[in-house]
């Protein structure tokens, strides 16, 4: 990757599928390369982002309709992209996210089931930024959300499980909405095989970031 590209790159993938390792791994190797970049996440890239994703990742606590939780996912993406993401593409800084608008597509729209065309609606009408780029994590979700369990158990994070505590079904949607998105932008998305020890997951997303150079 070159210097001072100032590339949004996001990080996509159902629950326990990776991102978030191959993000910090990612990070190394830019670092090895002298280029500038900060890491960023969604939701809580931000003070106020850290309060809504308490909201929304917190097990129990008020019940929500859809497009309620939608909204909140708005709002903060919102905030992080003017405090966050424009100004260090401004800096001419490559931005990594783990996760962002896609998210919300494959999440609460293909498994939720919220119109397409209302969650469109509010991305145009909030003008909100395109990924120049968007890694696409693919694991079996049988594997990945046994994965994300023991992961917030051990961290002691059991009570910001909200997602994991749902049907297998659910994030079976997830997965398909993501490997539909990706199919019809290969432009924009890369599907990067999740399944591996994190150094060859790490490889494939090296090989696979080269065409968009």
């Amino acid at each position: 990757m070159k210097k001072n590209t100032g590339r949004f790159i996001t990080f996509e993938g159902p629950e326990g599928s990776g991102k978030t390792l191959q993000i910090k791994l990612l990070a190394g190797e830019l670092d090895r390369r002298g280029i500038s970049y900060s890491t960023t996440r969604e939701p809580g890239g931000t003070e106020f982002g850290k309060e809504v994703r308490d909201i929304l990742l917190k097990n129990g606590g008020a019940a929500r309709e859809p497009v309620a939780e939608l909204l909140l996912y708005l709002a903060d993406r919102y905030q992080h992209i003017h405090e966050v993401v424009l100004p260090a593409l401004e800096r001419g800084e490559i931005v990594l996210s783990d996760r962002y608008h896609d998210a919300t597509l494959a999440y609460q729209g293909y498994a939720r089931g919220i119109d397409m065309e209302l969650i469109g609606d509010f991305f145009k009408r909030l003008k909100l930024l395109v990924p120049d780029t968007t890694l696409v994590f693919d694991i079996d979700v049988e594997i990945a959300l046994a994965r994300a369990r023991s992961r917030n158990l051990t961290s002691d994070q059991s009570h910001m499980g909200r997602f994991e505590a749902e049907e297998i079904d659910f994030h079976r949607k997830v997965r398909d909405g993501y490997l539909d998105l990706a199919s019809k932008d290969p432009s924009r998305y890369a599907v990067i095989n999740g399944s591996g020890t994190p150094e060859e997951v790490h490889l494939r997303i090296m090989k696979a970031l080269e065409p968009f150079q």
